[in-house]
């Protein structure tokens, strides 16, 4: 959600902001929401105007029944009869437009950071650092699916019968290590950088998609259920809400929570695209980290979020590369995004495993989630930030790739053998 003042103030910072995301009709938009916010200020003027005579009139009413002047008194009794068909009709049009102008504004994405590169696609990210080198095979590498397949602890093929595609059962070994994984990341996240861990809610209402920008733009990528609510499509979602509609001591931030949960998307708009495999699924479970700051601290934190998703693949020993996304390539609701790409030698390509982003007051607005300083009365939004830490199907998939011997084994990184029960290769 968007400040209309400051809209109103600088309207072609939000011509600009929009128009380097692709948006052809940010000067219309910006147009669009200056001439609602101008009527609905004069609507507001109006009723304001009604009112204060209304209260005027009624008490001159009073005078003039004391000094017996009943024609007077008539006149006013009719004339506060009359604003009061005003003071409906101008209440009812602030009430809609007012409607209106949030409706406009929640439709629209956040405006970039000056340090975000002007871009289109993917194409114009800009690569930001690597670690490691991509591991050399002397053989041809297999993908996961058929290493998974050839061990029978995945089967895409049963997953389809009763559930579709993009869905997989996994079995035996690899699935205690997906399981391993999600607790190592945890551990990690908890007890070496300080967030929090939470069990959410992985149903919601409505008004929490909205407060982390999923609704209305994207409810076709939702599951929905018929109470309605919502499969969240990630923990973001639970974890960010956890502070709406609340004023949190500036003491207490920043404030650092984490979860493993399933997610689930409906990958609208895919179609065709990594169809085969754990890539792309409607079902998967994710790690994630969700940091809650004030204005003054979200940039740092956005670096330090970055770095803690960063450390799960340089213990893993597994390559990436940080990328800086563009104008055109961020999410709808950031200002600014890291994206970490693990390498993947079957595809001979690094593909993204973490998205970190900082959302700057966006999501607060939509949740009316503040912040205010010990002793003050004032109150300000909050900064969220989100970021996978990591997504765990996709990291089980790195893992089995880059751990594959030419026999379709697969070793157990260090880090993760005491959560296998010492297990240091799969089979």
């Amino acid at each position: 959600m968007h400040d209309i003042k400051a809209l109103r103030d600088t309207p072609q910072v939000y011509v600009q902001g929009w128009s380097s995301r692709g948006r052809e009709s940010a000067q219309s938009d910006v147009d669009s929401l200056t001439a609602l916010d101008t009527e609905l200020r004069a609507a507001q003027t109006a009723f304001q105007n009604a009112q204060a005579r209304r209260n005027e009139a009624s008490k001159q009413i009073g005078q003039a029944k004391a000094q017996k002047d009943e024609a007077k008194a008539q006149a006013l009794m009719a004339e506060v009869e009359g604003l009061k068909a005003t003071l409906e009709t101008e209440e009812a049009k602030q009430r809609d437009l007012g409607e209106k102008l949030r409706t406009e504004l929640a439709s629209l994405p956040n405006i970039p950071f000056e340090d975000v590169p002007q871009g289109a696609d993917e194409h114009d990210n800009v690569e930001q650092r690597r670690w490691s080198a991509p591991v050399k095979l002397t053989f041809t590498p297999k993908d996961h699916a058929d290493l998974g397949e050839a061990l029978k602890m995945m089967d895409f093929e049963a997953a389809a019968k009763i559930s579709g595609s993009r869905f997989v059962f996994l079995k035996g070994q690899l699935a205690r290590m997906e399981r391993a994984i999600g607790q190592f990341m945890l551990d990690v996240q908890t007890n070496e950088h300080g967030y929090l861990e939470v069990n959410p809610p992985v149903l919601v209402k409505d008004h929490a998609m909205f407060g982390t920008g999923q609704l209305p733009k994207f409810e076709e990528d939702l599951f929905k259920t018929s109470e309605p609510f919502y499969l969240i499509p990630t923990a973001e979602v639970s974890l960010t809400n956890l502070i709406r509609e609340a004023i949190t001591a500036e003491e207490e931030l920043p404030l650092r929570l984490t979860a493993l949960t399933n997610c689930f998307r409906a990958e609208a708009g895919s179609a065709g695209r990594d169809t085969r495999g754990m890539i792309r699924q409607h079902q998967f479970q994710k790690v994630e980290l969700v940091s809650i700051t004030t204005p003054e601290q979200s940039a740092e934190e956005h670096e330090r979020m970055t770095n803690c998703a960063e450390s799960i693949l340089k213990k893993l020993d597994l390559a990436y590369r940080t990328m800086l996304l563009c104008t055109g390539d961020m999410g709808f609701g950031a200002r600014k995004t890291y994206d970490l790409e693990v390498w993947l030698p079957s595809q001979n390509t690094y593909r993204e495993i973490s998205s970190c982003s900082n959302c700057g007051d966006f999501q607060a607005r939509r949740m009316d989630a503040r912040t205010r300083k010990a002793g003050e009365k004032g109150t300000r939004f909050v900064h969220t930030l989100n970021g996978s830490g990591l997504a765990v199907g996709r990291t089980l998939v790195a893992i089995m790739e880059n751990y594959q011997d030419e026999n379709g084994k697969i070793a157990v990184p260090a880090v993760l053998q005491p959560y296998m029960g010492g297990l240091t290769q799969i089979g």
